[in-house]
């Protein structure tokens, strides 16, 4: 475990999260599944977030509804009042993010911004509900991050995008590369087209650097335990009630 460079992190021990609630029973990204992980112990909950035609931030991993879901269309062209009609696995609402906030006043949230609308919306409720602690704001994008870094400033926990993973594999093996400020951590898988992102190697360079390392998306406990053996930070899980089985076992789960 690398020192606490952002409240947002401050957890005694590995962070288990909950990937989209716990996705494995089908009801990603929904009330229903935060609930079902908040009563299984998490506080820490992953999401996705896409906003509608009429700006309204909702927590949906797809750009469009035709997979999960009950409808079809692409969210940025609807708006909320089609997109809350949609029932994912013809059960669940689509919630808003702001609703999850409130519903869930004690979880920390890891956001992964989806596209470049959703961007300003998701900061300013940050900053309108004041919960610097409680977010940590993440892309693929490694400019939209950094995009929201500069408009929310420190107060906001991030995480490296797809270049500033590569810039940290990169100085793993001592080849100079850029990084960008203001970082609380690297997200990453643990294998990317078949190439490994995650060994030790990798987690000693990003402790050096004061950045946690959390991995997605990890669903077996052989593959959760040897990651936790490299001292990684973090795991995110669509099965939870394996994650937390590992985690008790080894007696970190707090």
């Amino acid at each position: 475990m690398t020192h606490v460079r952002h409240p947002y992190l401050h957890h005694p021990g590995p962070i288990p999260f909950a990937h989209r609630g716990g996705a494995a029973d089908g009801l990603e990204n929904t009330a229903a599944a935060f609930l079902r992980a908040d009563r299984a112990g998490y506080r820490y909950f992953e999401t996705d977030v896409h906003a509608t035609a009429d700006g309204k931030l909702v927590a949906f991993h797809d750009p469009t509804l035709d997979r999960v879901t009950d409808a079809r269309g692409r969210i940025s062209a609807l708006p909320w009042s089609e997109v809350r009609r949609a029932r994912v696995a013809g059960q669940e609402p689509l919630p808003l993010f702001e609703e999850l906030l409130e519903a869930f006043p004690e979880a920390r949230w890891n956001v992964d911004i989806k596209a470049e609308p959703a961007l300003v919306p998701l900061v300013e409720l940050i900053r309108r509900t004041g919960a610097w602690d409680r977010v940590c704001v993440g892309s693929f994008s490694e400019s939209r991050a950094a995009r929201a870094y500069r408009i929310a400033g420190p107060r906001l926990a991030t995480s490296y995008g797809v270049r500033g993973v590569l810039g940290l594999r990169l100085r793993s093996y001592a080849i100079p590369a850029a990084l960008r400020a203001g970082a609380v951590a690297a997200q990453v898988p643990e294998f990317q087209s078949g190439i490994r992102v995650v060994d030790r190697r990798f987690v000693e360079t990003a402790h050096a650097r004061g950045l946690q390392v959390h991995v997605w998306t990890v669903n077996e406990a052989d593959r959760m335990a040897a990651l936790l053996d490299l001292g990684v930070d973090g795991i995110m899980t669509d099965q939870i009630e394996l994650l937390r089985t590992v985690l008790t076992e080894r007696g970190a789960w707090s």
